[in-house]
């Protein structure tokens, strides 16, 4: 089982649902960086569980502790270790997953790779094992804000309730105000309503997420297999009920013609840059220095509250109603694991480039 993610930049995490903790190591992490333990706490405070009637009733502190790394408020250059422990486990919630598998998880294909799984919660498969990449997350974002990047998500389609798709037409930052975080009040509402009334129903329900980078220097990335797009893609593919990537215009590029969909460059005061962004920052696998976005689709959670038939692990027909608790959307929780991926990646692009140029 393949636990690292990144290149130079790396984040190693160990931990399950409902195990002791959930921790991890990040390596080749700039010495020097000053590490805001506020910052990263409200970051894992954004993921946290319990902190809406639109999500997991679960009530956990999430309170990370920083282990080695970090000397006088400063990172060392040295591996930084760090754990959240687990305090709100109800493992006797999940005692009929035990031998029967939930439809669309990951319960039978674990169970088919590995001869075994952990049926409390998911294991390993749980989303809970993202608070880790939190923890990462924040630590690259707050060295890419000495670079001057930023990296912001919002939920921007919940069912078919949907935000325009050109993100400059809102203001970002508001998307922190309201429990969809959403940036439109008028669309967060609508959508919070639709999550509440799925929820009450036993079901659950998908939508976007919309990340955009900012201040990204043009030169990131490699032409061939290690594309910055592939490496985004790649990144926000590896989160929990991920199921699609586009970036900039997206499949909507299919419907265009070529003098359509071309974005025109412009010079002014030797700077480069182009009038229309439709490649979403990145040309040829390298970003251009313009503005990075991409669309991440999330499927409806697995898990229902409802009666769903299955198979058991004998492979008998059988009928599983779930219990505990369970988010009925991803969306408002996993806007902070798309900014956290989407900075460990770029931060990791960053020092890769400047480690090729030594």
């Amino acid at each position: 089982m393949r636990n690292t993610f990144g290149n130079v930049f790396r984040l190693t995490t160990f931990g399950e649902s409902h195990g002791g903790a959930i921790g991890g190591v990040v390596d080749g992490y700039p010495a020097g960086i000053e590490v805001d333990m506020d910052f990263i706490q409200q970051e894992l405070d954004r993921r946290r569980p319990g902190q809406s009637p639109i999500t997991t009733g679960r009530q956990e502190a999430d309170r990370v502790e920083i282990l080695s790394g970090v000397f006088e408020g400063k990172s060392t250059g040295c591996p930084i270790g760090f754990i959240v422990r687990n305090s709100n486990q109800r493992p006797a919630d999940y005692e009929e997953m035990r031998q029967a598998f939930r439809p669309s998880h990951a319960d039978y294909t674990y169970t088919s790779k590995y001869g075994t799984r952990d049926h409390r919660g998911g294991g390993r498969s749980s989303a809970r094992i993202t608070i880790s990449r939190c923890v990462g997350g924040a630590l690259a974002k707050l060295a890419l804000k000495q670079l001057g990047i930023s990296v912001q998500a919002y939920t921007s389609q919940v069912g078919g309730i949907a935000l325009d798709d050109d993100y400059r037409k809102y203001d970002l930052s508001t998307a922190e105000s309201n429990i969809v975080r959403c940036p439109d009040t008028a669309k967060a509402e609508e959508m919070a309503d639709l999550i509440k009334k799925v929820k009450a129903e036993g079901d659950t329900i998908g939508g976007t997420i919309t990340c955009v980078i900012k201040g990204c220097p043009p030169g990131l990335g490699e032409p061939e297999f290690d594309k910055l797009n592939a490496a985004l893609g790649y990144a926000m593919l590896g989160i929990n009920a991920a199921k699609g990537v586009e970036f900039g215009a997206g499949f909507a590029l299919t419907t265009m013609r070529g003098s359509e969909a071309n974005d025109v460059f412009t010079c002014e005061n030797g700077h480069v840059s182009t009038i229309t962004n439709r490649s979403g920052g990145i040309q040829g696998g390298i970003s251009n220095g313009m503005d990075i976005y991409l669309r991440i689709a999330f499927k409806p959670v697995a898990t229902l509250l409802r009666e769903q038939q299955t198979v058991d692990t004998h492979g008998n027909p059988t009928t599983l109603k779930a219990h505990g608790r369970h988010d009925p959307c991803v969306l408002p929780r996993a806007v902070p694991i798309v900014e956290a991926m989407a900075a460990m990646t770029i931060l990791d692009h960053y020092l890769l480039d400047k480690t090729c140029l030594l």
